[in-house]
């Protein structure tokens, strides 16, 4: 994965803000999202943390019209009711890559991207003229242009992951969802990815809101970050601001130190378990 490369023509690709107040999720009867609030804004990475259960993936798929909400509101550059558009109208503007999406047989890599074009297709086959070109940049973007013709059944896990965040780019919305994207994929393609989506924001002016369990890689791609637990925002603001050392130990339940990398100048988290503090260090002996 090259993080930054073009592919060919230039990027059609522009940030759009989203913004979602009150939103409140329901299962069976019981709130799991309470009254929650992001902004998503052109140009910038906002991560969606907390521990499990803490309503994350819920709140960005409601977000993306995924997941019906009991209450919300949704508006996109500040006048657009984003509940009021179709759904072609609204995957326009906004791309969801969801987990666990399935492995798809007999298609080819590039057939797979090509599924991100649909919003620009007609039901009888409508022409696309920009959809070879942008199909052409999602794979030059995430480094599957040599897959290209391969069959998708017969990838690697990481690998269908690429391609399925290339589909998602050949759709060219100003705002991209990412549910847990480093999952499934060893450590170099985690940082090309998160590379990648910084490359978005930065160059593209894309608005990109991130859920990640990895608080290190949180604090490393994020302008922003928001805080979660049991279906409530405990904060949101930047890194430095939210990854305290007292406020996480309170939210995951477990001791966690907080401090700066010296190499990369981020902040670096530790979850300290029993056994990570040796005796000696505690005036004791073993």
């Amino acid at each position: 994965m090259r993080s930054g490369e073009e592919g060919a023509g230039a990027s059609r690709l522009r940030g759009h803000e989203l913004s979602a107040t009150d939103v409140t999720v329901a299962y069976d009867g019981s709130d799991v999202v309470h009254g929650a609030a992001v902004e998503l804004r052109p140009g910038e990475v906002t991560v969606l943390v907390g521990p499990n259960g803490s309503g994350k993936s819920t709140l960005l798929r409601a977000v993306a019209r995924l997941q019906r909400a009991r209450g919300a509101a949704l508006r996109i550059d500040g006048d657009t009711d984003g509940l009021a558009l179709t759904a072609r109208e609204f995957s326009r503007c906004v791309a969801l890559l969801t987990q666990g999406r399935p492995t798809p047989g007999g298609l080819t890599v590039r057939d797979v991207v090509e599924f991100g074009r649909y919003p620009y297709r007609g039901r009888w086959g409508r022409p696309d003229p920009h959809g070879p070109e942008a199909v052409d940049r999602a794979l030059a973007l995430t480094g599957v242009t040599d897959l290209a013709d391969r069959a998708a059944d017969h990838l690697s896990g990481g690998q269908l992951q690429r391609v399925w965040l290339a589909s998602c780019l050949a759709q060219e919305t100003g705002v991209l969802l990412l549910d847990e994207p480093t999952n499934h994929l060893d450590l170099r393609y985690q940082i090309e990815l998160l590379d990648l989506v910084r490359d978005l924001a930065d160059v593209h002016g894309i608005a990109v809101g991130v859920v990640l369990h990895d608080l290190d890689q949180a604090a490393a791609v994020a302008d922003r970050i928001t805080l979660l637990e049991a279906g409530r925002i405990v904060t949101d603001g930047r890194p430095e601001d939210v990854l305290t050392a007292e406020r996480l130990t309170a939210v995951y339940g477990i001791r966690i130190e907080v401090d700066t990398d010296p190499l990369t100048d981020r902040l670096r988290t530790r979850a300290i378990g029993r056994h990570h503090i040796r005796p000696e260090r505690l005036g004791t002996t073993s």
